[in-house]
């Protein structure tokens, strides 16, 4: 059943809960849960685009697929929603050595950003900057959790999450290069 009733009232449970212990939806940890939720949904979306794009991206000499990237990205977040939930999960250095790879294989390619660039181009390119957005939200909502001490978050989590927005900046910004899309800055025109 996709329902239960129990949370009828505005509270729901973590895995760490005490026995019967509820906390209101509106605490800061489930604002961030929510939001890595839509993030993980919003790059489910990037993933159905990437499909139909079959867009890949050369990674130490070998094509890799965008879907490839962004699921690994996506079951990183699953990892760290489960973290924020309460289970014995937390994500790895490797995770956060992923991300950063990305952005190095795409900044041998693309010249350096000088100045900032209006978001848009190519559906995928497009979309990834959305996502890259939602990514600096959710990366402010797990900070307040860890500042406000609701929750465990590890230094991984909050490495991997700030280097999440880098790595979605150079997919969106690499996705419009293939293309042919040409970056502009703002007053442009």
């Amino acid at each position: 059943m996709l329902y239960t009733r129990k949370g009828d009232n505005g509270t729901t449970k973590l895995f760490n809960c005490p026995q019967g212990k509820r906390l209101s939806k509106s605490t800061v940890v489930f604002e961030a849960l929510g939001t890595l939720d839509e993030l993980n949904c919003s790059l489910g979306f990037a993933v159905a685009l990437a499909k139909k794009s079959h867009s890949t991206l050369e990674m130490s000499g070998q094509k890799t697929e965008y879907v490839t990237i962004i699921e690994h990205l996506q079951n990183t977040l699953f990892i760290i929603q489960a973290e924020l939930g309460g289970a014995n999960k937390h994500p790895s250095k490797v995770d956060v050595d992923f991300a950063e790879f990305i952005v190095a294989e795409i900044e041998k390619v693309l010249p350096p950003v000088t100045s900032f660039i209006v978001p848009g181009g190519g559906k995928i390119g497009a979309y990834l900057d959305v996502c890259r957005t939602i990514a600096r939200r959710a990366e402010r909502s797990v900070i307040k959790v860890f500042e406000e001490d609701e929750q465990f978050v590890s230094e991984i989590t909050l490495q991997f999450l700030n280097r999440l927005s880098s790595a979605l900046y150079a997919l969106a910004r690499f996705a419009n290069y293939q293309g042919g899309f040409l970056e502009h800055p703002p007053g442009y025109g």
